[in-house]
């Protein structure tokens, strides 16, 4: 009796200590993966990173990638290529070669930790694209950390030049830039809003002498009003002058909202930010959970889904994928998600569907650091457009979607980097202190027209290039490799 009950006790243990272990990444283990494959990869200098922007440049293609600011531990990294500690700021990557991209420059940012410093946001046109622009220079706007905007002409992506800067800030973040137009919707702290984070509309056509064109929120933030705050803008996407449409996500991880603006009134209706004239663009919201914010909006209009081909109307519809973003480590609050909204019927946009990674198939909230969403890819090249959705996932990596059916997303491949020496603790406050881990930190994604897929990580981590592989490739239309 005692010898079973012993090796029962011993069957416990030894169980207990592998599902210990295998929610602990480890430096050496080799990536997770199903149905993408690692191709390349870049340390970033150890660089705590935020947006990527990939950029089809003559015959050569150029990552242009932000940074979040320092840490308490590292407030500057060193600048192997100057030998000096630099504000973290912007990476300037060659991945012609994918398996072999080639750092081309580091620009410093803000002075400044976490948050509070860096150069997070990042948007490239090509002059020739821009009406009124130098048709030779190729501009990349970038944020300067919390306190301005800058552009500047990457036509050397090794030796940029400051183009021009729109300061005097509190606070800024994940922008979107019109290249057919010059149409910046610049998301801006401005200093007598109400609010941390707005929309500042600029006319950027003329990249050297920006005009600005309006101040836009909701009704509440503006200067002047009184009564509850309404949540913060988070970031824009437009469809431009064809489509009409700017999709504002306002909420990070509580309290979101999807706003549905009609552009040309936006742009030139009146100015004056009275709460009459912030409603007048607005078409509709979608009110989310207080549980869920609204990260990214991302706009997938007219798309055929197979299974209404045979019906009458609504064979097509128009969708937003709504990406909420987890805030805080070892889930520590509601589940952060992905979820597609029908706006069809743009008057009474509803959700009809949503995403989120199986906590126990990693067991991820053991994992250390964030686990749920944060972002998807924003690129809207046919390659991948309407048919598959990446989404960085903090410890479940980047994960793929067959969105072919807004209705029934799901799941065909994911990919979690490897942790390296690198990689930045995450803690947690204890009884009596803190608890930290380890653990990968997939930040943002975004895809190239030549179907690569670009991750990188928020703990220092680098950059990850991948490409799909088996089945999933098939859903995307790439041949076989």
């Amino acid at each position: 009796m005692f010898r079973c009950v012993s090796t029962a006790a011993a069957l416990v243990l030894f169980a207990g200590s592998a599902f210990v272990h295998a929610q602990k990444q480890t430096i050496g283990a080799p990536p997770e993966s199903s149905n993408m494959k690692l191709v390349g990869s870049n340390d970033l200098q150890a660089r705590s990173a935020y947006q990527p922007t990939i950029h089809h440049q003559g015959d050569r293609w150029i990552a242009y990638i932000g940074h979040h600011g320092g840490t308490d531990d590292v407030p500057a990294a060193v600048n192997p290529m100057t030998g000096k500690a630099e504000p973290n700021g912007t990476s300037i990557v060659d991945v012609t070669d994918p398996a072999h991209p080639k750092y081309l420059r580091h620009l410093p940012g803000q002075e400044g930790k976490y948050e509070s410093g860096g150069a997070q946001m990042v948007r490239v046109c090509d002059g020739k694209s821009l009406p009124k622009a130098d048709p030779d220079a190729v501009y990349m706007l970038r944020t300067f950390g919390s306190e301005a905007h800058e552009v500047w002409n990457v036509a050397d992506p090794a030796n940029p030049v400051l183009i021009t800067r729109i300061g005097g800030l509190k606070d800024t973040h994940k922008s979107w830039w019109e290249c057919e137009t010059g149409i910046a919707y610049l998301v801006s702290g401005a200093p007598d809003w109400r609010t941390r984070r707005m929309t500042q509309i600029y006319d950027l056509s003329d990249p050297a002498h920006p005009q600005k064109i309006r101040d836009f929120g909701l009704p509440g933030q503006e200067p002047g009003s009184t009564g509850a705050v309404p949540t913060e803008l988070h970031g824009p996407i437009s469809t431009g002058p064809n489509g009409n449409r700017v999709y504002f996500g306002y909420g990070t991880n509580k309290g979101g909202i999807l706003q549905i603006v009609d552009r040309e009134k936006l742009l030139n209706g009146p100015k004056e930010p009275t709460p009459d004239n912030l409603r007048y663009p607005e078409i509709s919201r979608l009110p989310m959970s207080a549980f869920n914010g609204a990260h990214t909006t991302f706009p997938m209009l007219d798309m055929p889904v197979a299974e209404f081909a045979e019906d009458k109307d609504g064979k097509t519809r128009d969708i937003v994928m709504i990406v909420d973003e987890a805030i805080l480590n070892e889930c520590g609050e509601a589940r952060q998600m992905v979820w597609f909204a029908d706006v069809t019927t743009e008057t009474r946009p509803m959700m009809i569907s949503s995403y989120t990674v199986p906590e126990a198939s990693g067991q991820f909230c053991q994992r250390g650091g964030r686990f749920g969403s944060h972002s998807s890819n924003e690129s809207m090249a046919p390659v991948y457009y309407k048919k598959m959705a990446f989404i960085a996932f903090f410890n479940a990596g980047v994960r793929a979607l067959d969105i072919r059916d807004p209705y029934h997303p799901k799941e065909v491949g994911y990919f979690i980097p490897s942790i390296t020496q690198a990689t930045d603790k995450r803690c947690i406050p204890v009884e009596g202190g803190e608890r930290c881990k380890v653990a990968i930190q997939t930040n943002n994604v975004e895809t190239d027209d030549r179907g690569y897929i670009y991750i990188v990580d928020r703990a220092n981590t680098g950059l990850h290039v991948l490409e799909l592989t088996g089945p999933a490739r098939a859903v995307a239309g790439l041949p076989k490799n």
